[in-house]
């Protein structure tokens, strides 16, 4: 049975597919203290939510609500999962996987470290799940780590929690009569990013590489960088034909033209930002140029404004 390909529109998606719609990135260390900052309104905010099923190509599902964008391979082979979601948001996620089928949870697989597509690592675990990263993942998940632009110091996660299988560059695996290929990019939105490749359906899952309708989160502190992310970003529009369905780390589905949009975006606002440095603008100089402006309609509507991207362009420049 085919299923219909639906695409949700960028209202929707802001009205209801962020777990943290209200929190912009303004400034950061007001803003992500470590009781009230981003990480724990996340969370409770995502608790509260609701989760949403969206069928894709062939038997891959996409579910929205939880945090970063949650694939769904089934079949008889077991679901293999895409990312975790965030902290309690177990019940919404188990009820959108029983919603898409009863097939038992086999595999996860995540596309990054951060809280919003690992905190429920442990769970699913619990339920039957070995858990697929790339090296650096297990290490970030292993380790306390801090990210300096949220505020916030995260303990190791939980021993069920940490990723038992991992790669260096690439791993295939066969499920459920469909070749998922995982690919690492290299240093890019942090570094250990890898993207998970559905060939046999065309559906690539992009993790935080792509944010669709968003300027990105750049995470410098586990070694992402501006001119990494835009490496990714073609990587991406490298692998992509003309009918592939893109499901991004956050927002809506897309395709190519969506993914050209955001690579150029980001090098638009790159250079703009590079000559600026070079001109001997400080940061706040920097910021107070507005470089983003053209672009701030669109892309700095959800998590992160104008400003606090120029800011995290400013350091890699």
């Amino acid at each position: 049975m085919t299923t219909k390909l639906v695409r949700i529109s960028r209202r929707r998606f802001l009205a209801s597919a962020s777990a943290v719609a209200g929190v912009t990135f303004l400034a950061p260390r007001r803003l992500f203290a470590q009781d009230t900052g981003l990480v724990p309104t996340a969370r409770r905010t995502a608790a509260a939510g609701s989760v949403t099923v969206q069928k894709l190509q062939r038997n891959i599902s996409v579910l929205t609500g939880a945090g970063g964008n949650i694939a769904v391979l089934t079949g008889s082979d077991g679901k293999l999962v895409v990312d975790a979601g965030m902290g309690d948001t177990r019940k919404q996620i188990s009820a959108a996987l029983a919603e898409i089928s009863q097939d038992p949870i086999k595999y996860l697989i995540n596309t990054h470290w951060h809280f919003d597509h690992t905190d429920g690592n442990e769970w699913l675990h619990a339920v039957g799940a070995t858990i697929i990263a790339h090296e650096n993942t297990r290490k970030h998940l292993s380790t306390p780590t801090r990210v300096d632009d949220w505020d916030f110091s995260f303990p190791a996660w939980p021993s069920g929690a940490i990723p038992t299988e991992v790669f260096p560059t690439k791993k295939t695996l066969m499920l459920n009569g469909t070749t998922v290929h995982l690919e690492y990019y290299g240093p890019a939105h942090t570094d250990g990013d890898i993207s998970v490749h559905f060939t046999d359906a065309d559906v690539l899952h992009t993790g935080d590489t792509w944010w669709n309708g968003a300027y990105p989160f750049i995470d410098y502190s586990t070694g992402g960088g501006i001119n990494a992310a835009i490496h990714a970003a073609e990587a991406n529009i490298a692998k992509l034909g003309s009918k592939t369905v893109v499901i991004p780390g956050h927002g809506p589905i897309g395709g190519k033209s969506e993914l050209v949009e955001f690579r150029d975006t980001l090098a638009t606002i790159r250079d703009r930002v590079a000559r600026l440095k070079e001109q001997g603008r400080t940061i706040e100089e920097a910021v107070g140029a507005k470089p983003t402006v053209s672009f701030d309609a669109k892309w700095g509507g959800l998590f992160i404004n104008g400003d606090f991207f120029t800011k995290l362009v400013y350091k890699g420049v």
